[in-house]
């Protein structure tokens, strides 16, 4: 499997790129700059580019017949190696057009799923992109034992039949199986780290592939995470220890980059990785604000939120790269649409007082003012509000005490799980602790 996984790289190949804009689809044109940072990312030398317009796909090619002739012959002029879509492609299409151009072609998904893996740096990361790739593959295997057969000086891997390929098949399903439990184990390590922290308040950053976010981690934490300005340069979640203002510590967390049409399967895997965003207290979603197509990548990490069925928390939108705005009237515009977002530049520190001044303001919509009443005896209730909220007065009564004190919502449920009551404090309280 390690010889097909090699043989489908595209790392220093030239490529052309493919875009199909369908009647269903919102945008107005077909940008491909996206998958040219893809490309890129990927080692890939763009030489070529071709779009279309289309009411629906072609069943067998996705592209028109026309279009797939003039497809074949942009891609030999231009020496390309590799033709990659903007598109899904099902497996048969993806055989059709090779037969048709005689060159290998990924769509968007496993051109994704190629630069995933090359960036995989822990073993966690490495297990999740693996089995995206197989799964992904599995529907795929005969076309990848047709990649082999193409390889020069291949004697031996020509037409290796069906009952090779069957054997594939077996092996790639254990391989799955064997990874989902190495995940699933993973994922419940990672519960239980989360979980250990939640005496602590978190915020996470999360959103577009290259908004800036590990530039943010570093610009409000003193951190030294390592960035770049490429696409997914973050696939493992980092957390640092964020002093904030008025606040006091919290832990901060980096997140992996979404992305339009993120691949389910990565989705998926990466669940565990992403384990930080879903039990944060808050979330960043840093955009783009320097990017034409900013609204649209709000609207995709939006999206991946609700895929990941995280959408249900408080949200802070960040728009971050204000700094190479060069018309105002685009941030305006941005402003207009989301009227609570804070502009930032985290490379140059803009905003950053003016944001951590918003973040503690989303914080505290999570605590409560409450009453709890316990008998006087209880001392591990109370010293379990002294550790995890702030206490503003204690009224004794006959074998009992009412407790008026400021909590994180999030920590009232183990105490009514212990039968103590809790109850939103009242004018009357206030009046006889006066």
């Amino acid at each position: 499997m390690s010889e097909m996984n090699r043989t489908d790289s595209v790392a220093s190949e030239k490529g052309v790129l493919v875009g199909v804009l369908l009647a269903d689809q919102e945008q107005e044109q077909i940008p491909l700059e996206e998958l040219e940072g893809l490309a890129e990312a990927a080692g890939v030398e763009v030489v070529g580019t071709m779009t279309q317009r289309r009411q629906k796909p072609v069943g067998a090619t996705y592209l028109g017949r026309g279009k797939v002739e003039e497809l074949a012959k942009l891609a030999d002029n231009a020496e390309a190696d590799v033709i990659i879509f903007d598109n899904d492609l099902s497996p048969a299409q993806t055989r059709n057009l090779e037969k048709e151009t005689d060159l290998k072609v990924l769509d968007r998904s496993e051109l994704i799923l190629d630069i995933f893996a090359s960036r995989a740096q822990t073993n966690q990361a490495r297990l999740a992109v693996e089995l995206a790739q197989l799964e992904y593959a599995m529907p795929r295997l005969k076309r990848m034992w047709t990649h082999l057969s193409r390889q020069k000086n291949s004697v031996g891997l020509r037409g290796p039949g069906e009952k090779q390929l069957e054997e594939d098949r077996r092996l790639v399903e254990k391989r799955i199986r064997d990874l989902k439990r190495d995940l699933s184990v993973i994922e419940r390590r990672k519960e239980r780290e989360v979980a250990a922290r939640q005496d602590r308040m978190t915020v996470s950053l999360v959103g577009y592939t290259n908004a800036g976010k590990s530039t943010l981690l570093n610009a409000l934490t003193g951190a030294d995470v390592f960035t770049e300005d490429a696409l997914f340069a973050t696939l493992d979640t980092r957390t640092r220890r964020w002093q904030l203002p008025g606040w006091g510590p919290v832990l901060l967390s980096d997140t992996v980059g979404f992305i339009r049409d993120l691949p389910h399967h990565l989705i998926e895997s990466f669940k565990a990785t992403l384990e930080e965003a879903r039990q944060a207290n808050l979330l960043l979603h840093v955009a783009d604000a320097s990017n034409p197509a900013a609204r649209q990548q709000i609207s995709a990490a939006y999206k991946v939120l609700e895929e990941l069925g995280i959408q249900r928390h408080d949200t802070l939108l960040v728009l971050n790269k204000v700094d190479a705005l060069s018309d105002r009237a685009r941030l305006d515009v941005l402003l207009n649409r989301y009227p609570d977002a804070v502009p930032v530049s985290a490379r140059e520190g803009k905003g950053l007082d003016r944001l951590a001044s918003a973040v503690s303001d989303a914080l505290s919509r999570g605590f409560r003012d409450v009453d709890v009443t316990m008998g006087v005896e209880n001392g591990r209730a109370l010293a379990y509000l002294a550790a995890h909220g702030e206490i503003f007065s204690k009224r004794f009564h006959d074998h009992s005490v009412v407790v008026h004190c400021r909590i994180p919502q999030k920590h009232l449920g183990r105490l009514e799980n212990d039968g103590i009551e809790v109850k939103p404090h009242s004018e009357s309280s206030q009046e006889e602790e006066s």
